[in-house]
């Protein structure tokens, strides 16, 4: 069977090399109640294979959504929305641009706070996030940011109408990342994190 992109072309793909990267666990937060997507802090964020326990995106798998059209909704899928990882810099930025003077992880149902790894949202699917303490994070992709996030960061700028629309056109690629537990374990504010960036590919 031929090479699809054939052979002779192989030298001209582009590629990323594997590397690391180091960041820093700012805070890390969970839901008070599942049925409420926003989060609160915690001292620590325990982590097993089925996600955060009693975490609203608890369960190794879940029911498709609006996120899934190719699936009717309500459909059982496998769960790699388990864990909301956000950047303390692209939050800063994205709320500099919306005119606000902070959004705070916790509106947006965020589960662990990062910093200093730039770009956080555009880190490619298949990044291990490996915590000081051992537990382990692989990154499914970016999280598309929504009019609820929107509308949770506008209760807290009762003066400001429009921020539930304005908040998915601003933070297009910077709504952080979503993953699932690779390894189970506890994180803590403070603790040090690796981000193993694999070598990856521009597929054209």
């Amino acid at each position: 069977m031929a090479d699809l992109f054939g052979r002779e072309h192989m030298d001209e793909l582009q590629s990323v090399p594997a590397r690391k990267l180091a960041a820093t666990t700012v805070k890390v937060l969970a839901n008070q109640d599942p049925e409420d997507f926003r989060t609160t802090w915690t001292a620590a964020l325990k982590l097993g294979f089925e996600g955060i326990p009693g975490g609203r995106h608890v369960g190794h798998t879940r029911r498709s959504g609006s996120r899934e059209p190719w699936y009717p909704r309500g459909t059982e899928m496998c769960n790699e929305r388990q864990v909301s990882i956000l950047s303390a810099e692209e939050l800063a930025e994205v709320a500099a641009d919306m005119g606000l003077p902070r959004i705070e992880a916790e509106w947006i149902g965020g589960n662990v706070l990062l910093e200093g790894l730039p770009r956080l949202s555009l880190v490619p699917p298949r990044t291990r996030l490996v915590f000081a303490g051992g537990a382990v994070l692989r990154v499914d992709g970016d999280n598309m940011p929504c009019r609820i996030a929107g509308a949770s960061i506008g209760e807290h700028y009762p003066d400001r109408e429009g921020i539930d629309l304005l908040f998915p056109k601003t933070a297009r690629r910077r709504r952080g990342l979503v993953a699932y537990v690779e390894r189970p374990g506890v994180i803590r504010p403070g603790e040090a994190v690796t981000a193993h960036i694999p070598e990856h590919w521009l597929y054209r």
